[in-house]
C-alpha cells in the first residue's frame, strides 16, 4: 500500500426526511490499501458505500477519485466494482457465462472476454467449475464468482457489501485470506463494509469506525486497539473484539 492518495471523500453529507444520516465525514483512501468500515446496522456505512460507488447522491460533500471530482459521475463512469452480499449472479447462466456477461458491456474487453474471463476464475480457483450452473456451487464458490466477475473488469476500486455475512465461520476464514491474496497480487483498492470487529481487523491496513453517521477513529488496527479515540471505539470494537478473537480461538481449537 502506498501513501497516494485514491479516493477523497470531503464533507460527505446525507439527509432522509430531515435528519442526518451522514454528518459531513471527511476521509481519504491510499492506492492500493484495504479499508474497512465498520459499524453497526444503522451507523450510515452501507449509505457511504452507495454515494461512493454512485448509486446515491450526498446532499453535500464532494467524492474525488485521483484528483478528479466524481461526485455527480454515472456508476459507470467511476472505475469501481462491487461485490454484494447476496452475490446478485444469474442462476441460468454458468460460471463462465455469469464472468463473461459483465464484459459484454466493457468497449476494451468485450472481444477478449472468454480469455479474460477464463484468466480471472482460473486465478481464483475456480477452473474446475467453470461449465456449472450457479446453484450446483457451495456460497463460498458463488462469492468467489461474483468476486472473479468483478475482478475482470479490472476497476480501480472495489467496494465490499458485508460480502461474509451469510457464510459459515470456515469458509469466511478461507476467504479473508482469498482477498488478502487478491489485494497483494492485482494491486486493488479495497473498501470493505462490515459489522464484524474481528473480520474487519484481520483484513484491513486501516480501520475506520463509524456510530451514528460520524467516524469515530480511522486508524491501523494497531493504533486502535493501543489508543481507542474514545469510549464507543472501546466499547463497540475493542470489547467486542476481544469477545470474538476468545471464541474464534474455541473455534478453531474443536
Amino acid at each position: 500500500m502506498s501513501e497516494t492518495t485514491k479516493l477523497s471523500i470531503r464533507g460527505l453529507t446525507k439527509r432522509f426526511d430531515g435528519s442526518d444520516t451522514l454528518h459531513g465525514l471527511d476521509f481519504d483512501v491510499y492506492d492500493g490499501e484495504f479499508l474497512s468500515i465498520l459499524g453497526p446496522s444503522g451507523c450510515g456505512k452501507t449509505t457511504t458505500l452507495r454515494i461512493l460507488i454512485g448509486l446515491l447522491a450526498p446532499d453535500e460533500g464532494t467524492v474525488s477519485l485521483d484528483g478528479m471530482d466524481i461526485t455527480r459521475a454515472r456508476p459507470d463512469e467511476r472505475h469501481m466494482g462491487i461485490v454484494f452480499q447476496d452475490y446478485a449472479l444469474f442462476e441460468n447462466m454458468t460460471v463462465l457465462g455469469n464472468v463473461e456477461y459483465a464484459l459484454r458491456f466493457n468497449a476494451e474487453l468485450k472481444s477478449r472476454r472468454r480469455e479474460v474471463a477464463t484468466a480471472v476464475l482460473d486465478q481464483l480457483g475456480l477452473s474446475e467449475h467453470l461449465d456449472k450452473k450457479i446453484h450446483q456451487l457451495s456460497g463460498g464458490q458463488q462469492q468467489r464468482v461474483s468476486i472473479a466477475r468483478t475482478l475482470a473488469l479490472n476497476p480501480d476500486i472495489i467496494l465490499f457489501d458485508e460480502p461474509m455475512s451469510a457464510l459459515d465461520v470456515e469458509t469466511r476464514l478461507s476467504l479473508r485470506g482469498e482477498l488478502k491474496r487478491i489485494q497483494r497480487e492485482f494491486g486493488t483498492t479495497m473498501i470493505y463494509i462490515t459489522h464484524d470487529q474481528e473480520e474487519a481487523f484481520a483484513l484491513s491496513d486501516r480501520v475506520m469506525v463509524m456510530g451514528e453517521g460520524r467516524i469515530h477513529q480511522l486508524a491501523t488496527p494497531e493504533e486502535i486497539i493501543a489508543n481507542p479515540a474514545d469510549k464507543y471505539v472501546s466499547d463497540f470494537v475493542v470489547e467486542n473484539l476481544r469477545i470474538k478473537m476468545d471464541s474464534l480461538a474455541r473455534f478453531m481449537e474443536a
